[in-house]
C-alpha cells in the first residue's frame, strides 16, 4: 500500500479506496487491511477539516445509534436464565436487545460445523430459547446467534424450533458466501434473517440483495471495506429498503466508527456492542471522551474525526507480549 498512499492527499479518500480495492497484480487486494486504512483516513479527514465523520458523510440522521449486546448463561437452566435477565435489566447501559449463541445448546464448538441436527438437538434448542424468553418477558428482544455451522435442512429446522419465541433476528445460520440455501431459509420462516460480518464490498452483498435472501444485512466496517466500502453497500441496500446492521466486536476505534457510520445512513438498523461487557476493555481504551450508552443507545462522539481520545498507557498494557507499540 505504501506506494499508493505515501505523499498523497489524505482527503482523496475515494481515489485511495478505488486504487487499493482494484489491486490485482501482483496480489489480490486484502479488504480487511484496506478497511482499517480507510477508517483511519476518514478520522484524519475529520481532524484536518475540523468536522465529525458523520458530517463529512452527509449526516447525521440521528445523534445516537441503537445497539444490541450479548447474552451468556446456561439456557437449559431456567434459574440461570432468570439470574441473567435480572442482571441485564439492572445494567447501566440499558440494552433491550441481546443475541445468544446456539453452539453450547447444540453441543458443538463455537464457529465449527455441525452435522445435520437430530430431533433431540432441536428439542433442546426450542427449550433453551423458550427458557430465555420466559425469563426476560416481552420487554427484551432476543436474537438467535449462529456461527455459520448449520446445513440448510438444519437451519430451516432451527428456525421452526425457535419461531414461537419470536426472535429479533436469526444470524449466520449458513456459511458466509451466497448460496441458494439462504433463499430457501428465508422462504421457510417469518423470522428476520441476517448475515454479512465476513462478506466484502458490494460484490459480496449484491447476490443476497438481488435475490432477496436476507431481511437485514450485517457488514463489519473492519472487514467489508471500511467506511467508504460499507457506505456503497448501504446505498445499494437502500434501493430495496433493506436495513443495515453493523457487526462489531472490535476496539473503541471500531465502536466510534460504527457510531458515525450508523448516524450517517438513513437505512441503519442496529450496531452490535462490545461495550458493557464485564471486563470493560473497550471503555478502558478511552482517555477522554468515553463512550456514552443509555437506554441501549450509543451517543455519537463529539469532536473532529471519530472523536477518539485513546489512552496509550492502557493500550500498551494490552499488547501481546513482544508486540511493538504503534504510534
Amino acid at each position: 500500500m505504501q506506494r499508493l498512499l505515501m505523499g498523497k492527499d489524505p482527503l482523496a479518500i475515494e481515489v485511495h479506496f478505488h486504487e487499493m480495492t482494484t489491486l490485482m497484480h501482483t496480489y489480490m487486494a486484502h479488504i480487511p487491511t484496506i478497511s482499517g486504512i480507510d477508517i483511519a483516513l476518514w478520522d484524519l479527514a475529520g481532524k484536518i477539516l475540523g468536522q465529525p465523520v458523520c458530517a463529512l458523510l452527509g449526516g447525521p440522521f440521528r445523534d445516537a445509534i441503537p445497539m444490541y449486546s450479548h447474552g451468556s448463561m446456561d439456557m437449559l437452566d431456567p434459574a440461570s436464565c432468570r439470574d441473567w435477565a435480572q442482571r441485564v435489566k439492572q445494567a447501566p447501559e440499558g440494552f433491550t436487545a441481546f443475541k445468544i449463541g446456539i453452539d453450547r445448546v447444540l453441543g458443538v464448538p463455537s464457529a465449527r460445523f455441525a452435522n445435520t441436527l437430530d430431533s433431540a438437538q432441536l428439542r433442546r434448542v426450542a427449550r433453551a430459547y423458550a427458557n430465555v424468553r420466559e425469563a426476560v418477558g416481552d420487554e427484551i428482544d432476543v436474537a438467535v446467534h449462529c456461527h455459520n455451522e448449520l446445513d440448510t435442512p438444519s437451519a430451516i429446522a432451527v428456525a421452526k424450533a425457535v419461531e414461537p419465541m419470536n426472535p429479533l433476528f436469526y444470524e449466520d445460520a449458513l456459511p458466509p458466501p451466497f448460496s441458494e440455501g439462504w433463499m430457501a431459509l428465508r422462504r421457510s420462516t417469518r423470522i428476520p434473517i441476517l448475515t454479512g460480518e465476513k462478506v466484502e464490498l458490494v460484490r459480496g452483498f449484491r447476490p443476497f440483495l438481488d435475490n432477496q435472501a436476507l431481511d437485514i444485512i450485517h457488514p463489519d466496517l473492519a472487514f467489508a471495506g471500511g467506511i467508504t466500502g460499507t457506505k456503497k453497500i448501504a446505498d445499494y441496500a437502500a434501493l430495496t429498503r433493506t436495513p443495515v446492521a453493523l457487526h462489531n466486536v472490535g476496539s473503541l476505534v471500531l465502536c466510534y466508527a460504527n457510531a458515525h457510520f450508523g448516524a450517517s445512513i438513513q437505512n441503519f438498523y442496529r450496531s452490535e456492542s462490545a461495550i458493557g461487557h464485564a471486563h470493560r476493555t473497550v471503555e478502558s481504551m478511552a482517555r477522554g471522551n468515553p463512550p456514552v450508552v443509555s437506554k441501549g443507545l450509543l451517543r455519537v462522539p463529539e469532536g473532529p474525526g471519530l472523536g477518539l481520545d485513546l489512552d496509550p498507557d492502557f493500550l500498551r498494557k494490552a499488547l501481546v507480549e513482544g508486540e511493538p507499540y504503534w504510534t
